[in-house]
């Protein structure tokens, strides 16, 4: 006589396992995110101090356009820090935003003619090399992934 075995019912997942996989997979988008942030700011940071001293010729009455891209640099520096060292919402808004006005500042630059005003110089420089769009494409992808880290990250 052959013996039937019974096929056992899968058992219902419980809740706590889905409850910890949906948090697993939250931190990991948020981890993800921070990198994507971090690596842009970076690049931001890296082009904007190398470039400077090329623009130190450029000048106002009161600051150069190398000054500018120093100020630039150190700032992505700190908003990638900040990021790194304690993630929330508010430093994630600091990072959106110095993303943000990174690629406002490159597009203007580029596309429009502002001429020199107040403490700034003229900076217009209709063309695009490598080190812009590095710096271009570095500022928008932090701002892209900066944007939802500012919904998925706790208040402190």
């Amino acid at each position: 006589m052959t013996r039937v075995r019974a096929i056992p019912a899968p058992s219902p997942t419980r809740p706590r396992d889905d409850h910890r996989r949906t948090v697993g997979a939250y931190r990991a988008l948020q981890v993800a995110l921070i990198a994507v942030v971090v690596a842009g700011l970076a690049v931001d940071a890296w082009v904007h101090l190398d470039l400077a001293s090329n623009y130190d010729s450029n000048a106002s009455r009161l600051l150069t356009e190398g000054d500018l891209f120093r100020a630039e640099g150190a700032v992505a520096i700190a908003a990638a820090l900040a990021l790194l060292a304690r993630p929330g919402r508010r430093t994630a808004l600091f990072a959106l935003l110095v993303a943000v006005a990174g690629v406002a500042a490159v597009l203007l630059w580029t596309y429009v003619d502002v001429g020199a005003f107040g403490p700034f110089p003229h900076m217009y420089e209709p063309v695009w090399y490598a080190r812009k769009t590095q710096s271009a494409w570095g500022e928008g992808g932090a701002a892209v992934a900066a944007l939802p880290l500012l919904f998925l990250l706790r208040r402190r």
